[in-house]
């Protein structure tokens, strides 16, 4: 049968880009649909307008410590919507290089939503396409909990365009992105108030993280408020107010509130049961609800054998790197004639809180789950130099995992400045199979934070 590409790609996001780039280095006539930006979640509301959004919560506090340095600072003020215009402005210039990449690597875009009409048919503005190869990879999207009033909140979609800086802004989550935006919007200024369902944010990192994190959080002025769940949200003259759990606790009244629960696989709409795909059933707990993910092997394979997926569409490791790395992966293996597997072992990662974390690999509580006793952790905190000055009591833990029979680092965990930018390489290191002895052994930076990783004993 004659197709009219060889592969052709749902969702223009990491995932996709990558691996349509890549089929097409290989010669393959490849098409990809996206029915909004091109860039996906991590270009258009993930981690570069996130990241920007950190920056810029960083400089008040630099003023401040400023000021122990000797330096003598008039008043500032943030302009929000220049601020909140230019990170929409970045991310157009950037939507518009993935545009440029594709049309460079001869990768057709086509704008609009596709749906699949049976395993090799897609259709998409009236029109109806084949090819020989599928790729779903069409992210994820926030979830929010059935709750009365669930309507008036807003999601880390909308977050990026609100017109005026919140004074106060409540938060229901306290994963990845409820850490990352109450750290954010405290250090834009705004009062800021996080609700968790459990008594420690970050649930499945490392307790010491956990801990640190929340701490260095309280300490900067959140309002943390746990083991507590929101039980409705209503308008109010004064703003939002927020039913919380529990007899003795008052409502909350707020500007905004950012509900952020979690995503789901965006699986909506695509005709998966015209193409006989199977998902992964999803879950409800709490009124917190998942949705169905595409159920794929090491592959990235569905169970159709032309049909394929990759990034938070399989609920596998939702980060952008790993969306990436598979969708090369499925390339490589499809295309170039080099069948591969990705590996979703030790695969770093990091928490754009104040204070930042960065981990990777095993957490304490996995390492002695599997090898019970025989664990040895080495731990740092300490006050950083910097602030020696400031007056500040801002703390940084480092903590390496080492399994005591092989004398191998197994995970390495940090709170503190930079700690994303100094774990990247650590987990080089760690990925390659590095001994304590290994890390002993190594000439720290002198003076640096990170040294701390080779000279704890």
């Amino acid at each position: 049968m004659t197709f009219d590409y060889d592969l052709f790609v749902i969702g223009a996001g990491s995932g996709g880009l990558a691996a349509s780039k890549r089929a097409a280095s290989y010669g393959a006539k490849v098409a990809i649909a996206e029915y909004d930006l091109v860039g996906g979640t991590c270009v258009i509301r993930g981690c570069i307008p996130k990241k920007l959004m950190v920056y810029g919560s960083h400089f008040p506090a630099l003023f401040q410590d400023a000021a122990g340095y000797g330096w003598q600072l008039d008043n500032f003020l943030l302009d929000w919507e220049h601020f909140i215009t230019s990170i929409d402005q970045e991310v157009r210039r950037l939507s518009q290089v993935h545009i440029s990449l594709l049309e460079k690597a001869g990768v057709e875009l086509i704008a609009g939503h596709a749906k699949f009409l049976d395993p090799h048919t897609i259709e998409i503005n009236d029109r109806k396409i084949t090819a020989d190869k599928i790729l779903i990879a069409v992210g994820g999207r926030p979830a929010k909990p059935d709750l009365p009033g669930i309507e008036y909140s807003i999601t880390s979609n909308e977050i990026f365009h609100l017109t005026a800086q919140p004074k106060h802004i409540a938060i229901i989550g306290a994963g990845y992105i409820g850490t990352e935006f109450a750290c954010i919007m405290r250090g834009l200024g705004s009062e800021v108030t996080q609700i968790n369902r459990n008594h420690l944010i970050l649930k499945g990192f490392d307790e010491d993280i956990r801990t640190a994190i929340q701490e260095g959080m309280s300490n900067h002025g959140i309002n943390m408020i746990q083991n507590t769940e929101v039980t409705a949200i209503a308008q109010v003259p004064e703003g939002l107010k927020l039913n919380l759990s529990g007899d003795d606790q008052e409502p909350i009244i707020a500007d905004v509130c950012l509900v952020a629960t979690g995503r789901d696989p965006n699986v909506e709409g695509l005709g998966l049961q015209n193409a006989g795909v199977d998902v992964v059933p999803g879950s409800v707990e709490a009124g917190y609800c998942t949705t169905c993910a595409i159920a794929v092997d090491e592959y990235s394979q569905t169970n159709q054998p032309n049909i394929f997926a990759v990034g938070d569409v399989t609920d596998r490791l939702n980060l952008t790197p790993v969306a990436i790395g598979e969708g090369r992966a499925f390339a490589d293996s499809e295309f170039g004639n080099n069948r591969r597997k990705f590996s979703h072992e030790t695969v770093p990662t990091a928490v754009f809180s104040n204070p930042e974390a960065a981990t990777v690999g095993w957490t304490e509580t996995q390492a002695r789950e599997k090898l019970g006793d025989a664990v040895t952790i080495y731990r740092t905190s300490f006050r950083p130099m910097y602030h020696s000055l400031t007056g500040k009591q801002e703390r940084i833990m480092m903590k390496l995992v080492v399994d005591t029979n092989t004398n191998r680092v197994l995970g390495a965990h940090m709170v503190g400045e930079n700690a994303a930018e100094i774990i990247q390489g650590v987990a080089i290191a760690v990925k390659m199979g590095a001994t304590k002895q290994d890390f002993d052994d190594t000439v720290g930076i002198h003076p640096s934070a990170a040294e701390e990783f080779v000279t704890m004993r």
